[in-house]
């Protein structure tokens, strides 16, 4: 994945719109490529820091964001586990219908 189609998916990033695929790709890029990372930041900080200008509320924009890429982070440890979970379930599927299949014949 190239700059260019990472700069396109922070909006989507940011409004939690990327699929499993689309945020694995993502974050790969954004922790490797600074300056995707700091057009992530600059993104954010426009976006939060303005629709917070309108309500006066306080923000500490950066931490929100370091909690949002740290919450992505988890979401796709959480999806390789499961993921991880079925295949075991298959092998162990696999595993019986042949045991079956070997019970059977004898």
């Amino acid at each position: 994945m190239d700059c260019k189609e990472v700069n396109k998916m922070i909006p989507d990033f940011l409004e939690n719109k990327l699929d499993h695929r689309e945020l694995r790709k993502f974050m790969e890029h954004i922790f490797r490529c600074e300056d995707c990372k700091e057009e992530l930041c600059i993104q954010f900080l426009v976006l939060e820091g303005m629709a917070r200008l309108e309500t006066g509320s306080t923000f500490d924009l950066q931490h929100e964001l370091d909690k949002i890429l740290e919450d992505a982070r988890r979401k796709m440890r959480i999806r390789r586990i499961f993921h991880y979970f079925i295949y075991g379930i298959e092998v162990l599927a696999i595993i019986l219908i042949v045991s079956i299949a070997v019970w059977m014949m004898m």
